[in-house]
């Protein structure tokens, strides 16, 4: 392995050793600052997850769900308040720096897959190793393998991401989140849009490996059968944490 990726790898190993993986303090996000339209949506949220945490975001459309994932996947920035992840602030951090974080720490599972259809679904969990070294090698495809195997998806790792069904491509969008051993997992509505038998091998498999490897899962979600087998229910509710 490339010295650079064992460094990032040995990293991300330290992250996930801290107790507390997310802290929120006071954060508030609002759009078209200085406006007429300003319009703030999160109104002082206060959240902390640990290592391992399982938990569940709930709340009507609208509630601010979508926006709180954004910041604590340093997909946006509050507008103010503070934001640590894994104990670094990153409310000051600038944008490579961000993206850095984002790359090495946290892994995302949408709703939507998002594969490339044209590559291979091997081809598909490489991309985020890739993106970090910049160039293939066997390490890469050795962990890819790993990773298509722990989905159940070994019969299918050479076929292309646009021949497999919904409940596979998700399967795979799973693996590629988990590529870089992130310390936090974040999921806007993986099951979202899958029939009832794949959301559950796409919820168990996210179960199991936040058992397995201690990830930090955070799963929004409007199914409420799925939100009760979480460890924890976070109620979002015009953009305030209620419950």
């Amino acid at each position: 392995m490339p010295r650079d990726l064992t460094l990032w790898w040995r990293s991300v190993a330290e992250l996930q050793q801290r107790a507390e993986v997310v802290h929120l303090q006071g954060v508030r996000k609002a759009f078209n600052v200085g406006t007429s339209i300003e319009m703030e949506v999160l109104h002082g949220i206060d959240l902390t997850l640990q290592r391992g945490d399982f938990c569940a975001v709930m709340g009507p459309s609208g509630s601010g769900k979508s926006t709180l994932l954004n910041i604590v996947g340093l997909l946006d920035r509050p507008t103010s308040g503070t934001l640590q992840l894994a104990g670094e602030e990153t409310t000051t951090l600038d944008d490579r720096s961000l993206t850095q974080l984002r790359g090495h720490s946290i892994g995302f599972v949408f709703q939507y897959h998002h594969l490339i259809t044209a590559f291979t679904a091997l081809e598909n969990v490489m991309m985020p190793m890739l993106g970090a070294a910049g160039f293939p090698n066997e390490a890469m495809r050795q962990r890819a393998t790993e990773l298509i195997e722990s989905v159940g998806l070994s019969p299918w790792k050479n076929n292309l991401a646009g021949n497999m069904s919904g409940g596979q491509q998700q399967r795979v969008a799973l693996a590629r989140a988990l590529a870089m051993n992130p310390a936090l997992l974040l999921a806007d509505e993986p099951t979202g849009n899958l029939d009832t038998k794949s959301a559950n091998v796409i919820f168990d498999l996210l179960r199991r490996f936040n058992k397995e490897q201690g990830t930090t899962v955070l799963f929004v979600t409007h199914n409420t059968e799925l939100a009760h087998r979480c460890d924890k229910i976070i109620q979002v509710i015009d953009g305030l944490i209620t419950a």
